[in-house]
């Protein structure tokens, strides 16, 4: 049996062990915070983010630098340091972007009945790489491999507005050229306005008779690494449409905050 010291040690020991755990906790928020700031900020900013005392905040932030996952600048504003950074990218690199995408989209419509297709910026233009069947389904002339117009789709708008314009240059004037689309002062036009409302919408013009609204998925530049379309029939949208269309969206900002988005829009 255990004597009152053995049971005193144990009890010291376990003690010991929650508050060591309770350290790592409160030193993981303290990071959190600094990420979500965007950049170096001063003391008060991460004590207003993290919810701790001016003390106990500036006790972790002198921890943390000394692990090289903090640093502070000549104007003593505090900043992730590169052992943080190098996690982070070693984490990037596991995530296999493709299938958390596809996943998460496939449990929307699931959960929605929304048919959705997901599609990549491929050699000859944006591509659709998967494709989900809503209920009821909509019936088009897509299918997976199906190459769609950067101007007029709004999965290809997504592209347009959410890729650096030098990687879209060469399809953009492929397809000016071929189709004799807008020009390209048109489409600065329709590149702002996409990126600024964060998604691309277009309703029966290159399909007759079917909505398309996209959004972007983003990677860790802010550059859209797929592009999430949800596709519904013109004469039979209702209230639903944009509840489910609104979730869509909360969907694509979950999956680019996985894969180290920033909250805010790129400017490319």
């Amino acid at each position: 049996m255990c004597g009152k010291q053995g049971l005193h040690s144990i009890v010291t020991e376990e003690r010991k062990k929650r508050a060591g755990i309770q350290s790592v906790e409160i030193g993981m928020r303290v990071l959190e915070t600094l990420a979500s700031l965007g950049g170096p900020r001063p003391l008060a900013a991460v004590v207003k983010g993290c919810g701790l005392s001016p003390s106990q905040t500036h006790r972790y932030l002198a921890s943390l630098i000394e692990a090289g996952m903090v640093i502070q600048d000549a104007r003593g504003d505090y900043d992730l340091g590169p052992s943080a950074l190098k996690l982070g990218l070693s984490a990037l690199a596991r995530i296999d972007i493709f299938r958390i995408a596809d996943t998460m989209l496939e449990n929307y419509c699931i959960e929605t009945g929304s048919t959705v297709l997901l599609a990549a910026l491929g050699p000859a233009g944006p591509t659709i790489v998967r494709w989900h069947v809503g209920n009821p389904p909509i019936v088009t002339s897509l299918a997976l491999g199906s190459v769609l117009s950067l101007v007029e789709s709004a999965t290809g708008q997504v592209f347009l507005a959410f890729r650096p314009a030098h990687e879209v240059s060469h399809l953009l004037d492929r397809e000016l050229r071929a189709k004799g689309a807008p020009d390209k002062t048109s489409v600065e036009k329709l590149r702002s306005k996409v990126r600024s409302e964060g998604q691309a919408k277009v309703g029966g013009t290159l399909i007759p008779g079917l909505h398309a609204l996209a959004f972007p998925i983003l990677d860790l530049q802010n550059s859209a690494a797929f592009a999430a379309t949800r596709l519904s029939l013109v004469d039979r949208r209702n209230d639903a449409d944009q509840r489910h269309e609104e979730r869509l969206e909360e969907v694509c900002r979950e999956i680019s905050t996985m894969l180290g988005a920033s909250p805010s829009l790129p400017s490319f």
